[in-house]
């Protein structure tokens, strides 16, 4: 029998090759360069804040840095896909070697595309992966502060502190007069329980006033407690514990930031904030910004590629150039002005996270078109 040929995988070209090898060395040198910039602005900020409070080394405040940096690095990826993508074009085009591409008859989107495909892959690497990574490093960051200045992530830690938790049966407001995080405790302690109806109203049910309550192992333990019901006696306890749904730092940390949480953890936490009858909106719009980041990503690549493409034919490298910069400054502005849009709900979440790149890739499209087929 006559072998059965495989079905047609189209691969990559050596021009194609080649353009995409000159695009990682921009980027690589993009990459590099916002991350020096931003690097050394955090370790001034450090160095001005907590560093000359407590007397830090160079050594301990270039650590706090490398917590610190990573997350708003990946917050600039975009610029790294737009001044490394554009960087390469205009190389390749000063060495004329785009004018012979297109003399030989290839088509920019022979190479603009797969650009493009390899921006979108990275996106999703950097969601996937970098992002875990910065958000956890950010989580570090925001809690070493916290213990180096003695204060709670969340505030003053002499400041009364509001909880709310609960599921569908039962919902506990809790108001803490005081934390004392050196012994993991809330001091001056009142539990406002609700049992939940059938039809979704909540009826309010007891209180619970107590000295101190620490939270461990998914219990709140009570000491020193007096408990009121409706209608009933006030009860005394020596020592009270009751079921929680918080974990054992949420007592002091609250809900970590948006920008802490890992692009894995999102899911869990907003269905764990909405249990404890907190809004989501600002972690359903950091869950929809992430998932939008790679489409951001090929936006960014094709918007520097269709502006090299006109340099070949126009002439006008400094006037294009500036051009690609300030729209993707502008498309920095716009995201900005849709997140807060997204955050105080004028706007779905879904809406605010996915209209600027959007409307990048139908602008990139465009430009890449007309220049392209005219």
């Amino acid at each position: 029998m006559p072998a059965r040929r495989s079905p047609h995988i189209p691969r990559l070209g050596g021009i194609e090759r080649y353009v995409l090898v000159q695009q990682l060395k921009s980027l690589g040198v993009a990459l590099a360069v916002i991350s020096a910039l931003v690097m050394l602005i955090d370790f001034v900020e450090v160095s001005r804040g907590v560093g000359s409070a407590q007397d830090l080394s160079a050594v301990r405040i270039f650590g706090l840095v490398l917590l610190k940096s990573p997350s708003v690095i990946v917050q600039l990826m975009p610029f790294v896909f737009l001044f490394g993508t554009l960087s390469a074009f205009i190389s390749l085009n000063r060495r004329s070697e785009l004018i012979a591409m297109r003399a030989a008859g290839v088509s920019a989107w022979r190479f603009v595309l797969p650009a493009a495909g390899m921006a979108f892959v990275l996106g999703v690497l950097t969601v996937t992966v970098l992002g875990p990574l910065a958000s956890a490093g950010d989580g570090l960051w925001q809690r070493e502060r916290a213990r180096i200045s003695g204060t709670a992530p969340g505030g003053d830690p002499k400041e009364a502190i509001w909880l709310r938790e609960g599921d569908d049966q039962r919902q506990m407001i809790i108001r803490a007069g005081q934390q004392d995080r050196a012994n993991a405790r809330l001091l001056n302690v009142s539990f406002f329980i609700y049992t939940t109806a059938p039809g979704g109203g909540r009826t309010f049910s007891e209180r619970i006033d107590a000295k101190s309550a620490s939270l461990n192992a998914g219990a709140w333990r009570l000491t020193d407690a007096v408990g009121a019901q409706i209608g009933q006696r006030a009860v005394t306890y020596s020592s009270l514990t009751l079921v929680s749904s918080l974990a054992d730092e949420e007592a002091f940390d609250r809900f970590a930031r948006p920008q802490s949480t890992p692009f894995w953890s999102l899911p869990n936490q907003i269905s764990r904030i909405e249990n404890a009858g907190f809004t989501s909106t600002a972690y359903r719009l950091r869950f929809q910004q992430l998932l939008a980041t790679p489409l951001v990503f090929a936006a960014m690549s094709i918007l520097a590629a269709a502006f090299s493409l006109r340099l070949m034919r126009l002439g006008d490298l400094a006037r294009m150039s500036v051009s690609a910069v300030v729209l993707g400054f502008a498309f920095f502005f716009l995201n900005q002005f849709s997140s807060a849009m997204g955050s105080a709900e004028v706007v779905a979440p879904f809406v605010a996270a996915w209209l600027p790149p959007v409307l990048t890739a139908l602008a990139a499209f465009t430009l890449l078109f007309y220049t392209e087929d005219g």
